[in-house]
């Protein structure tokens, strides 16, 4: 009896010590004082000129569709697809919808928002992520803590400056309506966002899907090293998100995602000031429901852009 009631007090102790610790993790992760102003490591040069090409791919009744390219930062060209929808009156609402890891602007789940943003009369702009799609040059692992872990994050700070780019060319079109732009990020393109929309004042309503913060945790036991927060501090959304509101921030995320642990996703929207909402999904990262996830962002712009 005695040695029963030892066992339940060690069990009970070490629990304890197992949530302090835990709790510790959390707090002391969360930590992203920055040692390098990361603020303005996005900085560039708006004067440099777009260079930007372009040409129509398909017109309908309903829409028309063009094929665009424009130059960005470190001379780096960038190819998108801007759809118009024809039964809107002009200056459109737009919005920039971007892929996940490894997919590219026409991949089949952004095609899909891609058309119903479009029946709901927004203009909507997507561009391929740093070497992705028409951009593909290299073919390595990303991976942020691997041997090309400079490559890859390399890949994460070219495509914040593209879209701030993305808004450049916006500005140069009279058929859109540059002060009511919109940001949609899916995966990837949701942690990318996350610091482009931070960054770049000019996104009006900035939505992130499936996506999260707190990137030196994917170090596991290195994660709470000055090391690892150092390498990722430019790329981290949590040194980002504050600088998004006042304007109004929606995440959309899966409760049961095995590639955006939930944590992340929670210490992000935890990080982001008010207004600001989450919604969660019976899902998995690449099972949710995209009627639903798109559907939930179409009304938060229609309430907001």
């Amino acid at each position: 009896m005695k040695s029963y009631s030892k066992k339940r007090i060690y069990w009970f102790l070490g629990s304890i010590a197992l949530l302090l610790l835990l709790a510790f993790t959390i707090i002391y992760a969360s930590d992203t004082s920055e040692t390098f102003p990361v603020s303005e490591y996005y900085a560039y040069d708006k004067a440099i000129p777009l260079k930007d090409s372009i040409k129509i791919i398909e017109d309908t009744t309903d829409h028309i569709l063009y094929h665009v390219s424009y130059n960005s930062v470190h001379d780096k060209k960038v190819t998108g697809l801007l759809s118009l929808p024809k039964n809107s009156s002009t200056p459109l609402p737009v919005i920039i919808l971007m892929h996940g890891l490894g997919d590219n602007k026409n991949v089949d789940y952004v095609s899909y928002g891609n058309d119903l943003l479009l029946k709901n009369g927004y203009a909507v702009f997507r561009i391929d992520f740093s070497n992705h799609g028409e951009r593909k040059k290299d073919v390595y692992d990303f991976n942020l803590t691997g041997k090309y872990k400079h490559w890859s994050r390399d890949i994460i700070s070219q495509t914040v400056f593209d879209l701030r780019r993305a808004v450049d060319f916006i500005e140069t079109r009279e058929e859109l309506d540059a002060r009511r732009i919109g940001y949609y990020g899916i995966s990837l393109g949701g942690i990318t966002g996350t610091i482009f929309c931070g960054i770049d004042n000019r996104i009006k309503v900035p939505i992130v899907a499936l996506a999260g913060g707190q990137l030196n945790l994917l170090y596991e036991k290195e994660a709470l090293t000055e090391k690892a927060k150092d390498f990722v501090s430019t790329i981290e959304p949590l040194n980002f998100v504050k600088q998004i509101a006042p304007r109004p921030f929606l995440m959309l995320n899966a409760q049961n995602d095995e590639i955006v642990p939930p944590l992340m996703s929670k210490l992000l929207f935890s990080a982001a000031e008010e207004p600001k909402e989450i919604i969660w999904y019976d899902a998995k990262h690449r099972d949710a429901p995209l009627d639903i996830i798109y559907g939930d962002g179409l009304n938060w712009f229609k309430k907001y852009l």
